[in-house]
């Protein structure tokens, strides 16, 4: 291509090259046949079963005896074979591991959690698209009545535009990646649409319409950006996408101009540290209820005592977001929270006091509580024995030296939390 560029054109078809790494298998091991761990990329798009991957090294040159040692390789990796994960799942993988690293650990069940990823982002289109059915005309400026966490989605929206464009121009596919994997799953499914339920059931047409506005602003542009690394799957949705009359629309997302940080410059830093306190308080109901066994059908009620009048209007401000999504009836602000409270501690200047009288029984669940403890301590001690040996260190891979260090702080902070949610039930016995 260079020498026919030069040649004919006088010139070269390109000024720079994109070398990528070596793609390994899961255990950093250089693919080869007599392993048995060559990975076909057909074989992850499409799927195979453990007896298709033995016939394949069956229609291959190796020795018998090779072809005995590559099948024992197959069924330790892929005892149930290789699942079907897509195309789009493999690209935007590949793309997720292209970091600064001379090699790539190909690992089937990280593919295997984006195809995951790719059924959360339709089920997302197609709960949104009930909302969006009559949207009505959108613009590019905000309507001026957007509710806090209509403009916190958009600022959010506005870091991953801004994220996206900085790590194409460097050639960082693994940030821009992450990017869009967090404002899809963490940010717009697991938050924003979750907030929209009581907004569409309140019957408040202005918070409607601008709800409506900054939903389909966030899914077009979250489509765009995700479209390089998952051209399938965004297509088809964006096809099916309602675009209003007043914006024009590209025939394909291929040829959709992609996000600009000119176009989405929505990015406000107070109110996304207001969202952040929020989600706290949050997180710490919903892990009281997982802890007391909560079912989700059960409501109950939240004072919040605090000391910082800042994050008092905080707390009024987002008071319905907070309410739906740690599954509360009520939050109220109160400096003398009634008896029968488990007391949260959010920060040094606010607790959360969730209220379980009459809800759990107390002695019962703390003997719940006290046999998982005892099977926590037990994993406990089972990783630090492995941990603190000296055996463990020269004859045990780091890559399983480092399996056990995670399990062992994992484990070790759910004693925590479990302690805590102990000393909360005693308070209330």
């Amino acid at each position: 291509m260079v020498f026919f560029g030069q040649r004919l054109l006088k010139k070269l078809p390109f000024k720079e090259i994109f070398l990528h790494p070596i793609v390994r298998d899961a255990h950093g091991r250089k693919m080869s046949k007599s392993l048995g761990n060559v990975i076909d990329p057909m074989d992850v798009i499409q799927g195979i079963s453990l007896e298709q991957l033995h016939l394949q090294l069956l229609d291959s040159n190796l020795d018998p005896k090779e072809i005995e040692k590559a099948k024992t390789g197959q069924k330790q990796d892929y005892p149930n074979g290789i699942p079907e994960c897509g195309t789009d799942a493999l690209r935007f993988a590949l793309c997720a591991y292209m970091t600064q690293g001379r090699n790539i650990n190909l690992d089937i069940n990280r593919v295997q959690g984006y195809r995951f990823f790719c059924n959360k982002i339709w089920n997302a289109l197609k709960f949104s698209m009930t909302y969006l059915s009559n949207i009505v005309n959108s613009s590019d400026s905000l309507l001026g009545n957007e509710s806090p966490m209509d403009l916190w989605i958009l600022s959010r929206l506005s870091t991953a535009v801004d994220a996206c464009n900085k790590a194409f121009g460097n050639y960082e596919l693994s940030v821009a990646t992450t990017a869009c994997y967090n404002l899809w799953l963490y940010d717009l499914c697991d938050v924003y649409l979750e907030s929209l339920k009581p907004v569409f059931a309140s019957g408040d047409n202005e918070a409607i319409s601008a709800a409506k506005h900054t939903l389909y602003r966030v899914l077009d542009c979250g489509l765009r950006l995700l479209s390089p690394f998952m051209p399938f799957i965004t297509e088809e949705l964006y096809q099916r996408l309602p675009h209003p009359a007043s914006i024009p629309r590209a025939a394909s997302i291929c040829v959709a101009p992609y996000p600009e940080q000119e176009v989405y410059c929505f990015k406000d830093e107070s109110i996304e540290k207001e969202v952040e306190f929020v989600q706290k308080i949050v997180h710490s109901i919903r892990s009281a209820r997982s802890d007391y066994n909560l079912p989700n059908k059960t409501k109950t009620d939240a004072y919040v005592k605090c000391m910082d009048e800042n994050l008092k209007k905080t707390i009024v401000k987002f008071k319905c977001s907070i309410t739906t999504l740690s599954n509360c009836n009520t939050l109220e602000l109160n400096d003398a929270p009634p008896t029968g409270c488990v007391a949260l501690t959010i920060s040094d200047k606010c607790q959360v006091h969730l209220f379980l009288k009459g809800i759990i029984d107390p002695e019962k669940e703390y003997g719940k509580l006290e046999k998982k403890r005892e099977s926590l301590i037990t994993a406990c001690t089972a990783c630090e024995r492995v941990l603190s040996s000296a055996d463990s260190a020269q004859k045990l891979p780091q890559e399983i030296l480092e399996g056990y260090h995670q399990k062992y702080v994992q484990t070790k902070g759910e004693l925590d939390h479990l302690v805590e949610a102990m000393e909360g039930l005693k308070k209330m016995e």
